[in-house]
């Protein structure tokens, strides 16, 4: 029972990153610049980021206890999501856009690597323990 859950709710969590990913794409390759989602950076990433990030933390934990490599290697995607769009970010950000704002572009994604980082490691002691 608790590892069909964990299933379902990593499932859940790739497909949020899925959808992100997909609007931050057409984000890159239309002329306005902005992706399909009808919201700022800052709501997609609370909407859409943080589930996808906190689920399959919480799928591990919930099924701590049942073999499944399966359910490991989707939370080693998960991860790897995770990272690759924080890799994104840190490549595309622009110098002068982030000098004009204030912002500290490595300072907001070093979170987001971080925990794709955990995620790859709780993933990979589920296949371990599996």
């Amino acid at each position: 029972m608790a590892l069909g859950a964990a299933i379902a709710i990593t499932g859940i969590s790739i497909i949020l990153l899925s959808i992100y990913g997909a609007d931050v794409i057409v984000g890159f390759t239309s002329e306005s610049g902005e992706g399909f989602i009808p919201f700022d950076h800052k709501t997609r990433g609370i909407g859409l980021g943080l589930p996808a990030l906190i689920l399959p933390i919480v799928a591990y934990f919930i099924s701590r206890r049942e073999p499944s490599s399966g359910l490991g290697g989707m939370i080693i995607a998960a991860g790897a999501m995770i990272i690759a769009g924080g890799v994104v970010v840190l490549v595309n950000a622009n110098p002068a856009e982030v000098a004009d704002s204030g912002r500290n572009v490595v300072s907001e994604t070093a979170p987001l690597i971080v925990a794709g980082l955990v995620q790859i490691g709780l993933g990979a002691l589920k296949i371990k323990r599996s």
